[in-house]
């Protein structure tokens, strides 16, 4: 007896939704990564937080010549807020918010191609040793630099388009 596969069916619409709307993959031949490899230059890093940012900006975009044509102007601007609290007012756990807004310049005229900003959290526990709380705070911030990273390295592809070629 002849059953229909309802996935089959179901991936196929799916594709022939896709092939219709005129999708191409970022990193694909001639995708967005293609045309912002090495073309964006971070500025320089003050901090720690900035120096995570920068390197994993360099890891996804490449390193950019200083004769780049777009540069990558930054804020970056990272709190800790106390999350869980004993009865004793020892704090066992934090939350880092951070926030990242930035500006890609066309390097040429100086002016401003897109302007963006970006945020997200992380957390870490502070209930071990001082030294694995001091490790687990580095970590959160690592941690977020390379999560604010991400998105604004998807923003970037986004709008590769409008960006300069």
């Amino acid at each position: 007896m002849w059953s229909p596969d309802r996935r089959q069916f179901l991936s196929l619409a799916a594709l022939a939704g896709l092939s219709a709307c005129g999708f191409s993959p970022v990193y694909g031949p001639g995708g967005a990564a293609n045309r912002l490899t090495g073309r964006i230059r971070p500025a320089d890093p003050v901090t720690a937080d900035e120096y995570v940012l920068v390197r994993e900006l360099e890891t996804r975009l490449g390193r950019a010549a200083a004769s780049a044509p777009m540069s990558l102007a930054y804020t970056t601007s990272i709190t800790e807020e106390r999350m869980a609290i004993t009865t004793d007012n020892i704090t066992t756990r934090f939350n880092v918010i951070g926030s990242v807004e930035f500006d890609v310049v066309d390097t040429a005229t100086g002016g401003t191609l897109t302007s963006h900003k970006v945020q997200s959290f992380t957390s870490y526990s502070a209930t071990g040793s001082t030294v694995a709380t001091q490790a687990a705070r580095r970590d959160a911030h690592e941690r977020l630099m390379v999560i604010l990273t991400d998105l604004i390295v998807a923003r970037l592809m986004a709008e590769s388009d409008r960006l300069p070629a």
